[in-house]
């Protein structure tokens, strides 16, 4: 697999790649759902070390679009550099996904990278019947789009779906140290990865101090991240179960999502309250 995943969009969303995978259906499965819903927006601020070196926005669109004749979600993750980062590593990355609202099935995905000089746009369409993925991508607006067909597993997620579709987990019933095993699709390839569930703890953010639930998923090999651990992500221990927290031990330093505002929640945030 292309190692640029693993670049910046694996700190924004590295627990979107948190997916399950199901058996064969005929007719959408129906995910319970009291954790998210329309008009819910995060903002995060991205940390290397003392600097503040990125924004990052997750949102979900006021209105219900309809794709594949399903109704859906809109789901948008942008992150962008900012301040002295911006001069030597200017990002302005885009990703979308079209989320079924009743299987939370990802119907259509989209991303725009800016990477400095690197672009790529690739609009990826599924076909959960017969579990197929149409992909369309180009580098340059100018360039013949490259096209491809892949089979893909039963349910399978899109990066951005996978963390919609983790928040209906019910964390409850999950031991501490239990892995999760998971699938999913992204740059043209089936991979798998486990998650280790490490149970509760109380975290500092900019919007409060939250209790949440932390994650672990197991990263491949790479020249990135310090070990198969080297990222934990906290969700908000109550039912919205957002992302709050995310930390990553790389070999060129520590790196911290911090969310700091949000609105639209569907639930109340578990905030700690102060002495």
């Amino acid at each position: 697999m292309n190692r640029r995943w693993l670049c910046f969009p694996a700190l924004l969303l590295p627990l979107a790649a948190l997916l399950f995978a199901f058996g064969p259906f005929d007719a959408p499965r129906s995910i319970p759902n009291s954790s998210f819903g329309r008009g819910e927006v995060l903002h995060y601020k991205v940390h290397y070390g003392l600097i503040n070196a990125a924004d990052a926005t997750i949102e979900l669109s006021d209105d219900i679009h309809r794709v594949n004749d399903r109704p859906c979600y809109k789901a948008t993750v942008t992150g962008r550099t900012i301040g002295s980062f911006d001069f030597f590593l200017r990002i302005r990355d885009t990703w979308r996904s079209y989320i079924d609202t009743t299987s939370i099935l990802p119907q259509k995905f989209f991303r725009n990278i800016e990477e400095n000089n690197y672009r790529k746009k690739e609009t990826v369409d599924f076909d959960h019947l017969k579990d197929l993925a149409q992909v369309e991508s180009r580098k340059k607006d100018k360039d013949e789009p490259k096209r491809g067909t892949f089979k893909v597993p039963n349910n399978v997620q899109d990066i951005v779906s996978g963390f919609y579709f983790l928040r209906t987990l019910n964390y409850d019933q999950r031991r501490v140290g239990e892995v999760i095993k998971v699938q999913g699709f992204f740059d043209e390839e089936v991979f798998n990865m486990d998650v280790t569930y490490r149970g509760r703890e109380t975290v500092e953010t900019k919007a409060g101090v939250i209790r949440a639930i932390r994650l672990t998923p197991k990263m491949p090999s790479n020249k990135l991240f310090r070990g198969e651990n080297a990222i934990s992500v906290y969700l908000s221990d109550d039912r919205n179960k957002i992302p709050v927290l995310i930390q990553a031990e790389m070999f060129v330093g520590s790196v911290k999502v911090d969310m700091y505002k949000y609105h639209g929640l569907r639930n109340r945030l578990n905030l700690v309250a102060k002495n």
